[in-house]
């Protein structure tokens, strides 16, 4: 199993940095078009979140992505060790924000959750979250 980690900093710039990885990153699978786009969008919500609601944009910290695909199947981990998430649930609601002031849609796990097989939430208050997004790409 190929595997790739990256490790960037908590800026606003380095979402883009993150989805040309995986984009790079899943191409020998071929997958679809749309099936890349999903892919790209929710790892756009991942390290969004981690970068505004770990950190508070404090672009000193870090975001980790790590990738690895098995099959046709590709896992993505985003991890922040910024303040993690109080209540899961709530914050898989949609809607739900914690950053209202800043005109967040409180949309980002609705649209994860529409686009991946698969999202877990692993979050302890004070210590960060993982976001783990799974995909399991279709026949070619």
């Amino acid at each position: 199993m190929n595997k790739i980690k990256l490790e960037m900093n908590a800026s606003p710039e380095n979402v883009s940095m993150a989805r040309v990885v995986v984009a790079a990153y899943i191409a020998p699978l071929d997958p679809s078009v749309e099936e890349l786009m999903e892919i790209k969008t929710a790892v756009s919500e991942a390290v969004t979140n981690a970068i505004i609601h770990g950190y508070g944009e404090n672009s000193v910290e870090t975001v980790a992505m790590e990738i690895s695909a098995e099959e046709r199947v590709v896992t993505i981990n985003i991890t922040d060790r910024g303040v993690g998430i109080e209540n899961i649930e709530s914050a898989r609601e949609p809607l739900f924000t914690t950053k209202p002031e800043m005109e967040r849609s409180g949309l980002g796990f609705t649209v994860m959750e529409e686009f991946m097989t698969k999202v877990e939430i692993e979050s302890h208050p004070g210590e960060g979250t993982t976001v783990t997004l799974v995909k399991e790409l279709g026949e070619r």
